[in-house]
C-alpha cells in the first residue's frame, strides 16, 4: 500500500520518462503553498538544460503527458514551470480507506530491517537519577519503541556506571560506619549474607559524604583508590558488596524509569565485562593496534582528514589502570559475542563527542565493528527559564524523581481547573494525572531537535492548550468520547467519500505517517513524530470544526467521517506510543 506522495511519484516520473527525460524528476511532494495546490514537482527546472528547453516548456510537455494517462490529477503550471498537483477526491477516498483497513495505518516496516542495540539512560549506580538523565532516557526509549515498529530486532541496555573510584568511596565509607561488617574480614570464606547491608538512602548519603572527604585529605582519598583495586582484583567481600550496590541501586531506578514508562531489555553494567578486558588489551598489543608511549597503551586515531585533533585513545594508563574508554570496548566485544548487532546506538550527551569518536575509531582499528555500525545520537541540555542548566531553586542539582513528583502535581491542578476528571475514580483521576505528567515532560523534551538545547517550563508544558503532549492526549480522548457516543446510538462507520477540503486534509496528514516514520528513524529523531502527531490532531480539529459528524443527516457522509474519525484515533495513538505516551480512557 503506497502513499499518494508515492503514487504521484510514479506518475509524474513516469510522465517525464515519456517525453525523454529521466524519471527521478518526477519527485512530488507536500507543496508548501497548499492554498494553491496540495501537491508539487519542481522537476521542469531541474531538466531544463538536459532537454534544451525552457522549464515551462518542458513542464508543458509533461502536463499534456500527465492529462492523458491520469484524468484524476488536476495539473497547473505555476511560475517558471512548477507543476501543481490537485488529485480528484476518489484519490483520497482510495487511500483513506486502505488506511482505515491496516492496523499499522499506513506505518510500513525498514525494508532492511536490522540487529540494533541501544545504550541509553547511564545512570551510575549509588547515585540518585538527575534532570540531566531525562533526555537520554526518553529519547532513548522512543528511538527502541520507533526502532522496533519499524521492525529491527532491538535491544536496549542500561549500561550502568558501576566500576570505578566511587565504589571504593562506597567500600570504605560504610567500613568507617560499620567496621565488624563480614565483608571486610579478609579471612571469612563465605557464604555472604543475602540481605544488604544498605539502602538506596543510604548508598546517596555515603558517596557525597566519602568524596568530600577525600577532596580534602589524599591519605582517605588513596585508601578509596586502595579499595577500588582490590575491588576490580576480585577481592571476595568487596565484590559481594558491588552485589549488594548494584542490586540496591537497580530496585531504585527501575522506580525511577518505571515512573517514566522506561524500560530496558538488559540491565549491564561496566562491571560485568571486567573479565574481558585483560584478553582485549593483549590482543590490541599482540596486533599491533595499541602501541606503548609513555609507560602508557594508547590506540592511535587521528586521521589525516581530521578537521581538529583528536588524541589517541588511552586503553591502559602508565600507572597500568584500565579507563572508561576501555571498558567501553569491552562493552563493543561483549555485544559482539552476544547479540552481534548490526547497529550500535549511544544515546549520550554531547559533551561525549571526542570520547566516542576515540571509541568508535579504536573499535573499527581493531575489528570488533564495521565501518559506520557504531553512532553517537547526540543531545544538548536541559535549561531552566534562566537558559542555564535546570537546577532547584536553592540552586542544586534537580532529582528526576522530584521532576516526575512536581509534573504529576502540575497535572492534577491542570486537570481541576479545566474541569476534566470531575467523573473518574480517585484512583483512575490519579492514573491520569500520571499519564498527563508523563506527556508533559516527554514531549516538552522529544519536540525539539535532539542536539539542540531547551528551556524547561513545566506550567506551559502541563497546558491542555498548544503544541504539548497533554493537548495531544486531550485530542485522542476527545475523538474517544465521539466514538463512544456513535456506538451507544448505534452508528457505524462506512466506506470513505470526500465531500469538504477539511476531509482531504486530514486524510492527507494521516498519509505522511510512513515518510515521518522514515525521517525520524533516519535522523534518530524523534521530534519529527511529534510534529507529526501534532499536525494530525491539528487537521482533526479543522475537520471536526469544519464537518459535523453524529450530527449529519446523511448517513453515508455520517459513517464516512466516522471512520476518519476512527483511523485518526488509531494512527494517534500509535505515533504517541512511539514518543513514550499514554493516552487515557478519558478525562
Amino acid at each position: 500500500m503506497t502513499s499518494i506522495v508515492e503514487q504521484l511519484t510514479s506518475a509524474v516520473g513516469a510522465a517525464f520518462e515519456a517525453v525523454g527525460l529521466s524519471a527521478d524528476l518526477g519527485a512530488v511532494f507536500e507543496s508548501d503553498r497548499p492554498d494553491l495546490a496540495p501537491y508539487q514537482c519542481n522537476g521542469a527546472m531541474a531538466a531544463a538544460k538536459q532537454a534544451k528547453k525552457a522549464p515551462r516548456a518542458v513542464a508543458e510537455d509533461v502536463k499534456a503527458e500527465l492529462n492523458s494517462q491520469h484524468p484524476e490529477l488536476e495539473i497547473e503550471i505555476a511560475g517558471p514551470g512548477f507543476l501543481n498537483i490537485t488529485p480528484a477526491s476518489p484519490v483520497y477516498a482510495i487511500r483513506a480507506n486502505g488506511l482505515a483497513e491496516d492496523e499499522r495505518v499506513g506505518g510500513r516496516e525498514s525494508a532492511a530491517p536490522k540487529r540494533v542495540m541501544i545504550d541509553f539512560g547511564g545512570p551510575n549506580v549509588a547515585k540518585p537519577m538527575h534532570v540531566g538523565h531525562l533526555r537520554s532516557s526518553v529519547i532513548g526509549d522512543s528511538l527502541q519503541r520507533l526502532m522496533r515498529f519499524r521492525g529491527h530486532d532491538v535491544t536496549s541496555d542500561i549500561h550502568l556506571g558501576d566500576w570505578g573510584l566511587q565504589m571504593g568511596h562506597l567500600v570504605t565509607e560504610l567500613q568507617d560506619e560499620q567496621p565488624d561488617l563480614v565483608y571486610y574480614d579478609a579471612d571469612f570464606t563465605g557464604p555472604y549474607p543475602d540481605e544488604p547491608p544498605v539502602t538506596i538512602d543510604d548508598l546517596a548519603r555515603l558517596y557525597p559524604q566519602a568524596s568530600a572527604k577525600a577532596k580534602d585529605d589524599p591519605d582517605r582519598n588513596a585508601r578509596s583508590r586502595k579499595a577500588t583495586a582490590e575491588l576490580q582484583a576480585g577481592r571476595p567481600g568487596y565484590r559481594a558488596l558491588l552485589r549488594h550496590f548494584i542490586n540496591v541501586s537497580i530496585a531504585a531506578l527501575k522506580d525511577d524509569f518505571g515512573a517514566l514508562g522506561v524500560h530496558f531489555d538488559l540491565w549491564k553494567g561496566e562491571s560485568d565485562v571486567n573479565d574481558l578486558i585483560a584478553g582485549l588489551v593483549e590482543d590490541f598489543k599482540a596486533r599491533g593496534v595499541a602501541e606503548e608511549s609513555d609507560g602508557a597503551w594508547i590506540v592511535r586515531v587521528a586521521r589525516e582528514d581530521d578537521k581538529k585533533d583528536l588524541a589517541p585513545l588511552i586503553l591502559v594508563s602508565s600507572q597500568g589502570s584500565a579507563l572508561y574508554a576501555t571498558t567501553d570496548l569491552a562493552t563493543i566485544l561483549d555485544r559482539k559475542q552476544q547479540q552481534n548487532p548490526q547497529l550500535t546506538l549511544y544515546v549520550v550527551d554531547l559533551g561525549q563527542s571526542d570520547h566516542f569518536e576515540q571509541v568508535f575509531r579504536a573499535a573499527y582499528k581493531a575489528g570488533l565493528a564495521d565501518e559506520g555500525a557504531l553512532e553517537h545520537v547526540k543531545f544538548g541540555t536541559v535549561n531552566g527559564t534562566d537558559g542555564k542548566r535546570l537546577r532547584t531553586r536553592a540552586g542544586g542539582t534537580f532529582r528526576l524523581a522530584d521532576l516526575i513528583s512536581e509534573a504529576r502535581e502540575r497535572a492534577r491542578a491542570r486537570l481541576n481547573e479545566a474541569g476534566l476528571g470531575a467523573q473518574l475514580t480517585e484512583d483512575e483521576f490519579e492514573d491520569v494525572a500520571r499519564a498527563v505528567g508523563n506527556a508533559a515532560i516527554k514531549f516538552s523534551d522529544l519536540q525539539n531537535v535532539r542536539t539542540t538545547n531547551y528551556i524547561f517550563d513545566l506550567d506551559r508544558f502541563v497546558s491542555f492548550e498548544g503544541k504539548t503532549g497533554p493537548y495531544l492526549q486531550y485530542q485522542a480522548v476527545r475523538i474517544k468520547s465521539l466514538l463512544k457516543k456513535a456506538g451507544e446510538q448505534g452508528i457505524e462507520p462506512g466506506a470513505v467519500t470526500i465531500s469538504d477540503k477539511a476531509e482531504a486534509a486530514l486524510i492527507r496528514r494521516l498519509d505522511a505517517f510512513d515518510s515521518a516514520l522514515g525521517r525520524a528513524e533516519r535522523d534518530r529523531a524523534p521530534n519529527v513524530l511529534c510534529e507529526h502527531a501534532f499536525g494530525l490532531a491539528q487537521a482533526f480539529s479543522g475537520f471536526y470544526a469544519a464537518c459535523p459528524i453524529l450530527p449529519e443527516k446523511d448517513e453515508a457522509i455520517r459513517a464516512s467521517r466516522l471512520t476518519l474519525a476512527g483511523t485518526t484515533l488509531k494512527q494517534l495513538e500509535i505515533v504517541l506510543g512511539l514518543i513514550g505516551i499514554d493516552v487515557p480512557e478519558r478525562m
